[in-house]
């Protein structure tokens, strides 16, 4: 690896400077003005692809946003893997919160502060880099590679799934590895073996045709927002489980070593506490923090609106009342069949007095690769030869949707690779990413592609 990283050491400020670029470009996927712009971030990845070496190079258009692939597969009998990524990022508001512009990157204190930085830009460039280090440096690839970077995770992947499904010869390989999640923390890398599903609905509650004067009406109608405050309260119990009849029949438990592996995390409770700034932790009885927020089924109100929302009071019985709500899912439950048993629930819990709508959002399955898998356990090997510590083993908290359906169309075991932090602002102000793990996770990806072929072939 010398070689390779004296190339990173003597390339690196163009590296940065080719990373801000990247970076500059506001391709926001929810936002149809930036259609261009996300439009024009695939095609500056194409032509990175195209300069480093890659091969079969193509913008695919969906029905959305456009989908990049390049590949090389000249490593005879080595294994085939495929990289994804994203190139989309989240909006930027508030914009008044930043300390910089969003999408002018500055770095500060050895990070790299832009929208997409860490989420999933910045990570997304490793990749490239680490494939251009091996090709300039020795000539070749230890492994056969395939990437496929998307423009619409940050909407839920709509259409990507279908291309998946269109292109399952092309995207055909042995494993795939992602790099869009975090370390658990500063000097620990981590590898994420699961993620969890995602199943979210917004649910609309209707009284009066119009909105009402709380002096003439009130006490004689019913009031959408008392009504929705609760049936809210009714989706969990005292001891914070979740009170769906048939939420949990699916749920798979965990194995001892499992528990073990979160365990051995060692997160300070307290300390977490602290940071969030609460009274106290809260979740489902008998659980540890970890396993709640990681190995556990949740259903969270994202959001709740009604009546007057300005400066002020207006004494209104409001006429609607609205909540969003996701739930996060593990092996074996099924999105599909959760929303059913919500609406169920709404059904039979709906206060007197009031109707409702029910509108479906994102779904994604659950997924886990077994720790033990050689393509895990090589991971583990790089992380460790260069952060110089043992790696940790967790399951993120957090969906992927597009995850599962790779898994489940191209059978692939999946490999999450992550080198941002938990504090780095992804999908907030200030979002940025720590120049360390950018020079450390080169070297990794590096070494790993060298594992991998060892540990698959």
């Amino acid at each position: 690896m010398e070689n390779v990283q004296e190339y990173f050491r003597k390339n690196r400020d163009e590296h940065l400077r080719q990373l801000k670029e990247f970076l500059s470009i506001p391709s926001i996927s929810s936002l149809s003005v930036h259609k261009e712009d996300v439009q024009k971030c695939a095609e500056w990845l194409a032509d990175q692809c195209q300069s480093i070496g890659l091969e079969n190079v193509r913008v695919f258009p969906t029905k959305g946003h456009p989908v990049v692939y390049a590949d090389w597969l000249h490593a005879e009998g080595a294994p085939t893997v495929l990289i994804y990524g994203h190139y989309d990022v989240q909006p930027v508001d508030p914009l008044d919160l930043w300390e910089t512009p969003p999408f002018e990157p500055v770095i500060r204190d050895e990070k790299i502060y832009a929208r997409g930085s860490s989420d999933d830009k910045g990570q997304v460039f490793m990749h490239i880099k680490t494939l251009e280090a091996l090709l300039k440096t020795e000539g070749k690839l230890p492994v056969n590679v395939k990437l496929i970077i998307e423009g619409e995770e940050e909407i839920g992947s709509p259409h990507l799934p279908e291309f998946v499904e269109e292109h399952q010869q092309l995207l055909a390989a042995d494993c795939l590895v992602i790099s869009d999640t975090d370390m658990i923390a500063e000097g620990r890398p981590s590898i994420c073996y699961g993620l969890r599903g995602l199943a979210g609905l917004q649910i609309d509650l209707t009284g009066p045709k119009k909105d009402l004067h709380s002096g003439q009406y009130g006490g004689g109608v019913q009031n959408p927002a008392h009504a929705l405050a609760e049936l809210i309260a009714s989706f969990h119990d005292e001891k914070g489980r979740v009170a769906v009849e048939g939420f949990y029949d699916r749920v798979a438990e965990i194995s001892e070593a499992e528990r073990k592996a979160l365990a051995a995390l060692d997160l300070d409770e307290e300390e977490i506490r602290k940071e969030l700034g609460v009274p106290e932790l809260y979740g489902e009885e008998g659980y540890t923090y970890v396993e709640r927020t990681s190995v556990r089924p949740t259903l969270e109100v994202n959001g709740m609106f009604s009546g007057f929302q300005d400066e002020g009071i207006k004494t209104v019985l409001p006429a609607k009342a609205t909540a969003k709500i996701t739930c996060r899912l593990v092996p074996d439950q099924d999105p599909e069949e959760i929303l059913q048993l919500i609406e169920k629930h709404i059904e039979k819990h709906l206060p007197k007095g009031v109707t409702y709508q029910v509108t479906r959002f994102d779904k994604g399955e659950p997924f886990v690769t077994p720790l033990d898998h050689p393509a895990i356990q090589a991971a583990a090997r790089a992380y460790e030869k260069v952060y110089k510590v043992p790696v940790t083993f967790t399951r993120s908290g957090g969906s992927i949707p597009i995850v599962a359906t790779f898994h489940k169309l191209l059978n692939l075991p999946v490999v999450l690779m992550g080198f941002g932090l938990p504090s780095e602002n992804v999908h907030s102000p200030n979002e940025h990413f720590h120049l360390e793990n950018f020079d450390k996770g080169l070297l990794t990806l590096s070494i790993y592609w060298h594992e991998l072929n060892n540990s698959l072939r």
